[in-house]
Protein backbone atom coordinates (compact mmCIF):
# COMPACT_ATOMS: atom_id res chain seq x y z
CA UNK A 1 0.00 0.00 0.00
CA UNK A 2 1.35 3.43 -0.99
CA UNK A 3 1.49 6.04 1.73
CA UNK A 4 -0.86 8.96 0.72
CA UNK A 5 1.52 11.33 2.46
CA UNK A 6 4.25 10.37 0.02
CA UNK A 7 2.16 11.62 -2.92
CA UNK A 8 1.53 14.86 -1.04
CA UNK A 9 5.26 15.36 -0.40
CA UNK A 10 6.09 14.72 -4.08
CA UNK A 11 3.45 17.22 -5.24
CA UNK A 12 4.67 19.79 -2.73
CA UNK A 13 8.27 19.32 -3.86
CA UNK A 14 7.28 19.72 -7.50
CA UNK A 15 5.30 22.86 -6.65
CA UNK A 16 8.27 24.39 -4.83
CA UNK A 17 10.61 23.51 -7.69
CA UNK A 18 8.18 24.96 -10.23
CA UNK A 19 7.90 28.16 -8.18
CA UNK A 20 11.67 28.49 -7.92
CA UNK A 21 12.08 27.78 -11.64
CA UNK A 22 9.49 30.43 -12.55
CA UNK A 23 11.12 32.95 -10.23
CA UNK A 24 14.50 32.30 -11.87
CA UNK A 25 12.99 32.74 -15.32
CA UNK A 26 11.37 36.02 -14.29
CA UNK A 27 14.68 37.20 -12.86
CA UNK A 28 16.50 36.28 -16.09
CA UNK A 29 13.86 38.05 -18.18
CA UNK A 30 14.26 41.21 -16.09
CA UNK A 31 17.94 41.34 -17.21
CA UNK A 32 19.89 41.90 -13.97
CA UNK A 33 23.07 42.76 -15.89
CA UNK A 34 21.26 45.81 -17.26
CA UNK A 35 20.61 47.11 -13.75
CA UNK A 36 24.10 48.58 -13.65
CA UNK A 37 22.69 51.45 -15.74
CA UNK A 38 20.65 52.58 -12.74
CA UNK A 39 23.81 53.73 -10.98
CA UNK A 40 23.28 56.86 -13.12
CA UNK A 41 20.51 57.83 -10.69
CA UNK A 42 23.24 58.61 -8.14
CA UNK A 43 25.24 60.70 -10.62
CA UNK A 44 23.46 64.06 -10.27
CA UNK A 45 23.41 64.26 -6.44
CA UNK A 46 26.94 62.81 -6.39
CA UNK A 47 28.31 65.41 -8.81
CA UNK A 48 26.57 68.18 -6.85
CA UNK A 49 28.28 67.08 -3.63
CA UNK A 50 24.93 66.33 -2.02
CA UNK A 51 25.34 62.65 -1.10
CA UNK A 52 26.77 63.58 2.30
CA UNK A 53 23.68 65.55 3.29
CA UNK A 54 21.17 63.89 5.64
CA UNK A 55 18.72 61.68 3.81
CA UNK A 56 20.05 62.35 0.31
CA UNK A 57 21.96 59.09 -0.10
CA UNK A 58 18.98 57.07 1.11
CA UNK A 59 16.52 58.83 -1.19
CA UNK A 60 18.91 58.52 -4.14
CA UNK A 61 19.38 54.80 -3.48
CA UNK A 62 15.61 54.39 -3.20
CA UNK A 63 15.18 56.16 -6.55
CA UNK A 64 17.74 53.81 -8.11
CA UNK A 65 15.80 50.86 -6.68
CA UNK A 66 12.58 52.19 -8.18
CA UNK A 67 14.25 52.46 -11.56
CA UNK A 68 15.41 48.86 -11.20
CA UNK A 69 11.80 47.80 -10.68
CA UNK A 70 10.42 49.92 -13.53
CA UNK A 71 13.15 48.95 -15.99
CA UNK A 72 12.73 45.27 -15.09
CA UNK A 73 9.01 45.58 -15.78
CA UNK A 74 9.70 47.31 -19.09
CA UNK A 75 12.14 44.55 -20.10
CA UNK A 76 9.52 41.90 -19.39
CA UNK A 77 6.94 43.69 -21.52
CA UNK A 78 9.48 44.33 -24.29
CA UNK A 79 10.40 40.66 -24.37
CA UNK A 80 6.78 39.78 -25.10
CA UNK A 81 6.54 42.36 -27.90
CA UNK A 82 9.92 41.41 -29.36
CA UNK A 83 9.62 37.63 -28.98
CA UNK A 84 9.40 36.92 -32.71
CA UNK A 85 12.40 39.12 -33.55
CA UNK A 86 14.40 37.69 -30.62
CA UNK A 87 13.96 34.17 -32.01
CA UNK A 88 15.97 35.26 -35.07
CA UNK A 89 18.92 36.36 -32.89
CA UNK A 90 21.56 33.74 -31.99
CA UNK A 91 21.73 34.90 -28.36
CA UNK A 92 18.38 36.56 -27.68
CA UNK A 93 16.48 33.44 -28.79
CA UNK A 94 17.47 31.96 -25.43
CA UNK A 95 15.59 34.63 -23.50
CA UNK A 96 12.82 33.06 -21.38
CA UNK A 97 9.89 34.48 -23.35
CA UNK A 98 11.40 33.96 -26.81
CA UNK A 99 12.37 30.39 -25.96
CA UNK A 100 8.90 29.60 -24.62
CA UNK A 101 10.15 28.78 -21.11
CA UNK A 102 8.26 31.74 -19.64
CA UNK A 103 4.60 32.19 -20.53
CA UNK A 104 3.83 35.54 -22.16
CA UNK A 105 0.73 36.25 -19.98
CA UNK A 106 2.80 35.79 -16.81
CA UNK A 107 5.54 38.07 -18.16
CA UNK A 108 2.93 40.73 -19.01
CA UNK A 109 1.30 40.50 -15.57
CA UNK A 110 4.61 40.75 -13.70
CA UNK A 111 5.85 43.51 -16.00
CA UNK A 112 2.74 45.63 -15.44
CA UNK A 113 2.93 45.03 -11.68
CA UNK A 114 6.56 46.15 -11.52
CA UNK A 115 5.89 49.26 -13.59
CA UNK A 116 2.86 50.26 -11.50
CA UNK A 117 4.78 49.61 -8.27
CA UNK A 118 7.66 51.75 -9.51
CA UNK A 119 5.39 54.65 -10.49
CA UNK A 120 3.51 54.49 -7.18
CA UNK A 121 6.77 54.27 -5.24
CA UNK A 122 8.11 57.30 -7.10
CA UNK A 123 5.11 59.34 -6.02
CA UNK A 124 5.55 58.30 -2.40
CA UNK A 125 9.29 59.01 -2.52
CA UNK A 126 9.43 62.47 -4.03
CA UNK A 127 6.06 63.50 -5.47
CA UNK A 128 5.39 64.89 -8.92
CA UNK A 129 8.89 65.54 -10.23
CA UNK A 130 10.33 62.02 -10.12
CA UNK A 131 6.96 60.45 -10.96
CA UNK A 132 6.94 62.50 -14.15
CA UNK A 133 10.46 61.33 -15.01
CA UNK A 134 9.56 57.69 -14.39
CA UNK A 135 6.34 58.09 -16.36
CA UNK A 136 8.20 59.57 -19.32
CA UNK A 137 10.66 56.67 -19.15
CA UNK A 138 7.79 54.17 -19.40
CA UNK A 139 6.13 56.07 -22.27
CA UNK A 140 9.41 56.39 -24.19
CA UNK A 141 10.07 52.66 -23.87
CA UNK A 142 6.52 51.85 -24.94
CA UNK A 143 6.90 54.14 -27.96
CA UNK A 144 10.20 52.51 -28.82
CA UNK A 145 8.77 48.98 -28.74
CA UNK A 146 5.61 49.94 -30.63
CA UNK A 147 7.31 51.57 -33.61
CA UNK A 148 10.13 54.01 -32.93
CA UNK A 149 12.68 51.18 -33.01
CA UNK A 150 12.12 50.91 -36.76
CA UNK A 151 12.91 54.59 -37.49
CA UNK A 152 16.61 55.36 -38.07
CA UNK A 153 18.15 58.07 -35.85
CA UNK A 154 14.88 58.44 -33.90
CA UNK A 155 15.48 55.04 -32.32
CA UNK A 156 18.98 56.16 -31.26
CA UNK A 157 17.45 59.16 -29.47
CA UNK A 158 14.81 56.99 -27.78
CA UNK A 159 17.37 54.55 -26.39
CA UNK A 160 19.79 57.30 -25.34
CA UNK A 161 16.99 59.12 -23.50
CA UNK A 162 16.76 56.21 -21.07
CA UNK A 163 20.21 57.08 -19.72
CA UNK A 164 19.37 60.79 -19.48
CA UNK A 165 16.09 60.11 -17.67
CA UNK A 166 17.91 57.97 -15.11
CA UNK A 167 20.30 60.85 -14.41
CA UNK A 168 17.38 63.27 -14.23
CA UNK A 169 15.58 61.02 -11.76
CA UNK A 170 18.48 61.37 -9.33
CA UNK A 171 18.06 65.13 -9.26
CA UNK A 172 14.28 64.89 -9.05
CA UNK A 173 14.43 62.45 -6.13
CA UNK A 174 16.22 65.00 -3.93
CA UNK A 175 14.76 68.15 -5.55
CA UNK A 176 18.13 69.17 -6.94
CA UNK A 177 18.66 71.47 -9.92
CA UNK A 178 20.84 69.78 -12.55
CA UNK A 179 23.62 71.63 -14.32
CA UNK A 180 23.06 72.10 -18.09
CA UNK A 181 26.64 70.89 -18.67
CA UNK A 182 25.90 67.73 -16.68
CA UNK A 183 22.90 67.07 -18.92
CA UNK A 184 25.00 67.70 -22.01
CA UNK A 185 27.66 65.22 -20.85
CA UNK A 186 25.02 62.61 -20.02
CA UNK A 187 23.12 63.10 -23.29
CA UNK A 188 26.22 63.01 -25.51
CA UNK A 189 27.68 60.07 -23.60
CA UNK A 190 24.42 58.14 -23.94
CA UNK A 191 24.26 58.77 -27.69
CA UNK A 192 27.89 57.67 -27.99
CA UNK A 193 27.16 54.37 -26.23
CA UNK A 194 24.00 53.66 -28.24
CA UNK A 195 25.68 54.42 -31.58
CA UNK A 196 28.60 52.20 -30.54
CA UNK A 197 26.22 49.38 -29.68
CA UNK A 198 24.62 49.65 -33.10
CA UNK A 199 28.06 49.68 -34.77
CA UNK A 200 29.04 46.48 -32.97
CA UNK A 201 25.71 44.83 -33.84
CA UNK A 202 26.22 45.74 -37.47
CA UNK A 203 29.75 44.37 -37.40
CA UNK A 204 28.68 41.12 -35.75
CA UNK A 205 25.42 40.36 -37.54
CA UNK A 206 25.63 42.15 -40.89
CA UNK A 207 23.48 44.92 -42.29
CA UNK A 208 20.59 42.55 -42.98
CA UNK A 209 20.33 41.27 -39.43
CA UNK A 210 16.78 40.12 -38.96
CA UNK A 211 16.86 40.63 -35.20
CA UNK A 212 17.02 44.44 -35.59
CA UNK A 213 15.57 45.61 -38.89
CA UNK A 214 16.78 49.19 -38.47
CA UNK A 215 20.41 48.07 -38.79
CA UNK A 216 19.98 47.86 -42.54
CA UNK A 217 19.41 51.64 -42.61
CA UNK A 218 22.79 52.47 -41.05
CA UNK A 219 25.97 52.57 -43.14
CA UNK A 220 28.96 51.88 -40.86
CA UNK A 221 30.46 55.27 -41.72
CA UNK A 222 27.31 57.04 -40.47
CA UNK A 223 27.41 55.34 -37.08
CA UNK A 224 31.12 56.11 -36.82
CA UNK A 225 30.35 59.79 -37.49
CA UNK A 226 27.66 59.78 -34.80
CA UNK A 227 30.17 58.32 -32.32
CA UNK A 228 32.79 60.94 -33.16
CA UNK A 229 30.33 63.82 -32.83
CA UNK A 230 28.87 62.49 -29.57
CA UNK A 231 32.31 61.78 -28.10
CA UNK A 232 33.51 65.28 -29.00
CA UNK A 233 30.45 66.94 -27.44
CA UNK A 234 30.83 64.81 -24.30
CA UNK A 235 34.50 65.75 -23.89
CA UNK A 236 33.99 69.48 -24.49
CA UNK A 237 30.96 69.58 -22.18
CA UNK A 238 32.82 67.72 -19.44
CA UNK A 239 35.82 70.05 -19.67
CA UNK A 240 33.56 73.11 -19.44
CA UNK A 241 31.69 71.54 -16.52
CA UNK A 242 34.88 70.59 -14.68
CA UNK A 243 36.51 74.01 -15.04
CA UNK A 244 33.28 75.82 -14.23
CA UNK A 245 32.43 73.55 -11.28
CA UNK A 246 35.82 73.61 -9.55
CA UNK A 247 35.65 77.23 -8.27
CA UNK A 248 32.14 76.57 -6.93
CA UNK A 249 33.23 73.72 -4.69
CA UNK A 250 33.00 74.13 -0.92
CA UNK A 251 34.83 77.23 0.28
CA UNK A 252 36.95 75.10 2.61
CA UNK A 253 38.53 73.40 -0.40
CA UNK A 254 41.97 74.54 -1.42
CA UNK A 255 43.53 75.02 -4.80
CA UNK A 256 44.90 71.46 -4.68
CA UNK A 257 41.36 70.08 -4.50
CA UNK A 258 40.36 72.11 -7.54
CA UNK A 259 43.39 70.85 -9.47
CA UNK A 260 42.58 67.24 -8.55
CA UNK A 261 38.98 67.75 -9.62
CA UNK A 262 40.06 69.15 -12.99
CA UNK A 263 42.49 66.25 -13.46
CA UNK A 264 39.45 63.97 -13.61
CA UNK A 265 39.25 65.09 -17.25
CA UNK A 266 42.19 62.77 -18.08
CA UNK A 267 40.65 59.41 -17.04
CA UNK A 268 37.26 60.56 -18.34
CA UNK A 269 38.69 61.07 -21.83
CA UNK A 270 40.72 57.87 -21.48
CA UNK A 271 37.61 55.87 -20.63
CA UNK A 272 35.77 57.27 -23.66
CA UNK A 273 38.70 56.40 -25.92
CA UNK A 274 38.89 52.85 -24.48
CA UNK A 275 35.18 52.49 -25.14
CA UNK A 276 35.59 53.80 -28.69
CA UNK A 277 38.33 51.23 -29.29
CA UNK A 278 35.96 48.50 -28.13
CA UNK A 279 33.24 49.77 -30.47
CA UNK A 280 35.64 50.04 -33.41
CA UNK A 281 36.73 46.44 -32.88
CA UNK A 282 33.14 45.16 -32.58
CA UNK A 283 33.17 44.48 -28.82
CA UNK A 284 30.35 46.80 -27.82
CA UNK A 285 27.23 44.83 -28.72
CA UNK A 286 26.43 44.62 -24.99
CA UNK A 287 27.84 47.77 -23.30
CA UNK A 288 26.93 46.46 -19.85
CA UNK A 289 29.15 43.42 -20.44
CA UNK A 290 31.91 45.74 -21.61
CA UNK A 291 31.63 47.78 -18.40
CA UNK A 292 31.66 44.64 -16.25
CA UNK A 293 34.44 42.84 -18.13
CA UNK A 294 36.95 45.35 -19.53
CA UNK A 295 39.71 45.80 -16.94
CA UNK A 296 41.26 48.92 -18.52
CA UNK A 297 37.85 50.58 -18.62
CA UNK A 298 37.22 49.65 -14.99
CA UNK A 299 40.58 51.07 -13.85
CA UNK A 300 40.00 54.32 -15.73
CA UNK A 301 36.49 54.54 -14.30
CA UNK A 302 37.75 53.95 -10.77
CA UNK A 303 40.46 56.60 -11.16
CA UNK A 304 37.95 59.08 -12.55
CA UNK A 305 35.55 58.43 -9.68
CA UNK A 306 38.33 58.78 -7.11
CA UNK A 307 39.48 62.14 -8.49
CA UNK A 308 35.93 63.50 -8.66
CA UNK A 309 35.09 62.29 -5.16
CA UNK A 310 38.34 63.70 -3.75
CA UNK A 311 37.71 67.07 -5.36
CA UNK A 312 34.10 67.32 -4.21
CA UNK A 313 33.97 65.56 -0.85
CA UNK A 314 37.35 66.24 0.83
Amino acid sequence: MVDPGLHHDVRATRTVRYGLSTARLLLRASRPRQWVKNVLVLAAPGAAGALGRPGVLGRSAAAAGLFVAVSAGVYLLNDVLDADADRAHPDKRHRPVASGDLAAPLAIACGCLLVLAGVAGSWLLAGTAITLVVGVYVVVNAGYSLGAKRIPVVELAFVASGFVLRAGAGGAAVHLAISPWFLMVTSAGALFVVAGKRSSELEARGAAGRHRAVLGSYPPAFLRSVRVVALSVAVVSYVLWAFGRAPLLDLHHGDADNVVFRLSIVPFVGALLATELAFETGRGEAPEDLALGDRSLQWLGALWLALVAFGIYT
